[in-house]
Parts: C-alpha cells; sequence; structure tokens
C-alpha cells in the first residue's frame, strides 16, 4: 500500500530549484483563490497538479507563467525573481491556439530564437513531436491530435526550461490521449526540462509524474512521490493503490 501524505507545503529537496514560491497567495477581489503557498519545484522534474475544477490550478499556472501577478509573497524561476513573463517559461492550453493563416512550420518558427539557428530549432521541434512531413500543411487539416502535437512542438522551439502544461490533452479522444501522454514523457525523458501539468485525469498524473499535488480551495493538501519504474505499468498493484488514493483525496474534499 503507498501511503498519500497530507501536507500544506511542499516536500524539501535538496535539489537545485526551478521554481520556488514564497508566502504566494492570490485574490480577486473579496475571492481567496489561492492562499498562502510555499511550493519548490525541482530542476528536471515532472510534477502534477490535479484537483476539482475551481480548486486553483490554473490560477496557479498562470502566476508561475507571469500571466497573474501574485496579490502577496514572491515567485523565484531558476533562482531570480520572477517579475511578469520570463522566457524560461513556456505555457501550452488545452487549446491548441493556432493561427489559420499559418502553415504548421510557421506556428512552430513564431517561438523559435528570431537568428539563423531559428530554422533548425523549429525543424528539430517539428521531428520531436514526429509532423516533420507536416510542415507546409494548414492547421485546418490536422486532427485535433496533430494540433496539439504542432503546440507542443511550438513549445519546445521556444526553447525553455521550464514547460507548464494546462489540460492539454483534455479535448482528446481517449487512444490520442495515451499517445501524447507516451509522446510528452518521451520528450521530457530525453530534453530533461522541467515541467509542471495540471490535469483533472488522476492516471495521467500517476503515468506521468515525479511528485503529484493535490489543490483543494486554493490550498495543496495533499502530496506523493512516485517512486514506480517508467514507463509505467498501469495494471500493477501499486500504480492502482496510487491512483484510488489520489482520487480518494481529489473525490472527498469540499
Amino acid at each position: 500500500m503507498i501511503e498519500l501524505k497530507e501536507t500544506e507545503a511542499a516536500i524539501t529537496y535538496s535539489r537545485a530549484a526551478a521554481i520556488q514560491l514564497e508566502s504566494v497567495a492570490k485574490r480577486f477581489g473579496e475571492k481567496q483563490v489561492i492562499h498562502p503557498l510555499n511550493l519548490q519545484i525541482f530542476a528536471g522534474e515532472l510534477l502534477a497538479i490535479v484537483g476539482r475544477s475551481g480548486c486553483g490550478k490554473s490560477t496557479l499556472l498562470r502566476l508561475l507563467a507571469g500571466l497573474e501577478a501574485s496579490s502577496e509573497g514572491s515567485i523565484l524561476i531558476n533562482g531570480r525573481l520572477s517579475r511578469g513573463l520570463n522566457r524560461s517559461v513556456r505555457l501550452m492550453f488545452q487549446d491548441a491556439a493556432l493561427l489559420p493563416w499559418q502553415t504548421v512550420f510557421t506556428n512552430v518558427s513564431i517561438a523559435a530564437p528570431k537568428d539563423r539557428n531559428g530554422r533548425t530549432v523549429a525543424e528539430k521541434a517539428l521531428r520531436s513531436v514526429g509532423l516533420e512531413s507536416r510542415m507546409t500543411d494548414w492547421p485546418s487539416i490536422l486532427s485535433g491530435g496533430q494540433r496539439q502535437r504542432v503546440a507542443l512542438a511550438r513549445a519546445l522551439a521556444s526553447q525553455a526550461s521550464i514547460l507548464l502544461l494546462d489540460e492539454p490533452l483534455g479535448a482528446l479522444d481517449a487512444l490520442t490521449r495515451l499517445e501524447m501522454q507516451k509522446l510528452i514523457e518521451d520528450i521530457w525523458m530525453k530534453e530533461q526540462f522541467s515541467m509542471v501539468l495540471v490535469t483533472h485525469d488522476v492516471e495521467e498524473a500517476v503515468a506521468l509524474a515525479d511528485r503529484v499535488l493535490v489543490m483543494d480551495d486554493g490550498r495543496i493538501v495533499a502530496e506523493n512521490s512516485v517512486d514506480l519504474p517508467r514507463p509505467r505499468n498501469r495494471s500493477s498493484a501499486d500504480f492502482i493503490s496510487l491512483k484510488e488514493e489520489l482520487l480518494s483525496w481529489v473525490m472527498t474534499r469540499r
């Protein structure tokens, strides 16, 4: 039996922190969306955050991306105080948000370096997601999974050291979702960037993450390190036990 740990703050690791939150809180008017939070996300770590809709997951991701300013506290990115958008951080949404009037290649190259290496970087990113043969296609003729691959390639082309994924696979069918999970894991293992994945899918979190946090009402209420070999065996007793423990935490809050 894998025991889930209740916590008000993240476990402290000895590794260097890619992201560090110090008493970070967020309010919208009278509503407290994120309560004061201390959290470290470590270099090369794949962290998943799960919880019910409205618990603050996406708001936390927007704070990390610099799209929202915290009401109090500070956020450090790679040891430096974060003030707004940061080139080291890239956010990928559920909606691929591709420009329909631009080709696949142009959509990816928008995020690539603006120098003579930019084209090489964009081409490499498309190869990483298996779409090098679709560079001249228009987004409208791609499937949903292919559009998300393009969005992932665009994130990779930015050469950010931290990728934030906000329910990126939520709109995909089950088979395509599994394929994308494997692709994300393979790329992350190869590139070793830091990744934060927000998802409603507890099985997805256990399959991909080094560590899973459970959020409720703007607080981290539980966390667990996922000490299972990769690729994860979803039918193993340990996998199922941890998934059920996490799901129980999510479902019994409120």
